[in-house]
């Protein structure tokens, strides 16, 4: 139980840091509004994602 509560305050505690550099860091950043930005923006978690699970089954594939 302790191990799930901890989790969940770390989970918790990054995403309030993710969300206050959002908040106040983005706005100042001389990005254009572009459709490619915008599309950088949205697809770029997935993208990432995909690799870290791709580059984790490829891991778990060598070891068995």
């Amino acid at each position: 139980m302790d191990n799930q509560l901890s989790f969940i305050i770390k989970l918790v505690i990054l995403s309030t840091i993710i969300a206050v550099i959002i908040k106040y860091v983005a706005p100042s950043l001389p990005i254009p509004a572009t459709s490619v930005n915008g599309l950088i923006g949205v697809l770029a978690p997935t993208v990432i994602l995909a690799i870290a699970l791709v580059g984790r089954a490829w891991s778990y594939g060598k070891s068995n």
